[in-house]
């Protein structure tokens, strides 16, 4: 058993790592495992607990340019739909800040998800989820910001110089929608995995600021997979990993992690260690580490950079910290046949 199971994890890193560098427009997080949502809406709702509240903060490129800062806040809430059936359902939100550059290009996101876990398996261990998610997605520059070729005379810039250039709106709003599938279940007594598909984008919309400009943004397809296995009473290995395509360009990422627990008294109740390794194909390498304490998670990453841009970047990308909570309800944290539903994620 643990021959495939190490078999598997390395097929599925390769896999997603033996890829083209995408450069994509959507938000990306190193610690993209504690933001499910953005990975793939048909993974709200896939971890051990009723409520999750996850955030995250990125600081990238501030040794090469103007830093791009990007925050994260999600919730995710599971209700049962049947006690006979086993099927529950998933209800959340995702929202995301981002801003970027000189013009102070933010992008600002607000998600609804729903995600329905239809049970697969007598035990309740099983489950197809489908989800849908969509919303509105802002976007706005400040074009006092920029600077234009016609504004340098004789050499020198002024804001004061006049501009051939017209942006007529610096305002834009459009809507998203996205879907998925996940498979998730049990294999054996220490395993638990998950294997997603989702469509991001599919009905283009426009992201020109100006109405002459139809300038669309491309459907992305994404392929997730987790797996969790047991090692030894106190520890275990979990690896995730990615596949994004969007136009003519594919980013893969993956990466293994292993969580040690110091202190255990049930399933709500820990405290954790984590350390492990990612990397995004052709952009950086990622050492993570990562606290559970009881409901509380804190982790944090560093990307060191390996892109084209290493010689101006010197290795240095960027630093991101996440910090989530996750519980079960009252109503359910004592019952062992609702928690047996609950896969196994950390």
């Amino acid at each position: 058993m643990k021959t495939n199971l190490f078999t598997c994890m390395l097929f599925m890193l390769l896999f997603a790592a033996g890829r083209q560098s995408l450069f994509a427009q959507d938000i990306n997080f190193s610690q993209f495992y504690d933001l499910p949502i953005l990975r793939n809406p048909a993974l709200a709702g896939i971890f051990d607990g009723d409520v999750r509240l996850t955030s995250g903060f990125r600081n990238q490129w501030q040794s090469v340019t103007v830093p791009y800062k990007t925050i994260a806040l999600g919730a995710e809430f599971k209700k049962m739909v049947s006690a006979n059936t086993g099927d529950f359902v998933t209800f959340g939100f995702q929202l995301t800040n981002d801003i970027a550059g000189d013009s102070k290009l933010s992008r600002t996101q607000v998600f609804p998800v729903m995600n329905y876990h239809k049970s697969l398996s007598a035990d309740k261990s099983t489950y197809l989820s489908a989800a849908f998610m969509g919303g509105p997605v802002m976007q706005h520059f400040d074009p006092t910001q920029l600077k234009f070729d016609d504004q340098y005379l004789g050499g020198t810039f002024s804001a004061t110089n006049p501009t051939s250039q017209t942006l007529s709106n610096n305002n834009l709003t459009y809507w998203d929608p996205a879907v998925g599938l996940s498979l998730s279940g049990q294999s054996g007594e220490n395993v638990n995995y998950y294997v997603a598909a989702g469509l991001f984008h599919f009905t283009k919309p426009r992201v020109s600021f100006q109405a002459q400009n139809d300038f669309r943004l491309n459907p992305k397809y994404v392929l997730n997979f987790g797996l969790t296995s047991t090692t030894s009473d106190y520890d275990r290995v979990v690896v995730y990993a990615d596949l994004f395509k969007q136009g003519g360009a594919a980013q893969g990422q993956g990466g293994v992690m292993m969580i040690h627990d110091l202190v255990q008294t049930d399933d709500d109740k820990k405290v954790s260690i984590s350390g492990g390794l990612f990397y995004r194909w052709n952009d950086a390498v990622i050492p993570v580490v990562k606290l559970d304490y009881y409901k509380i998670s804190i982790g944090a990453t560093y990307d060191i950079n390996v892109s084209k841009l290493v010689a101006a970047s010197h290795y240095r990308g960027g630093l991101e910290m996440t910090l989530s909570y996750k519980a079960f309800s009252p109503n359910h944290s004592s019952d062992a046949s609702y928690q047996t539903r609950c896969p196994r994620f950390f």
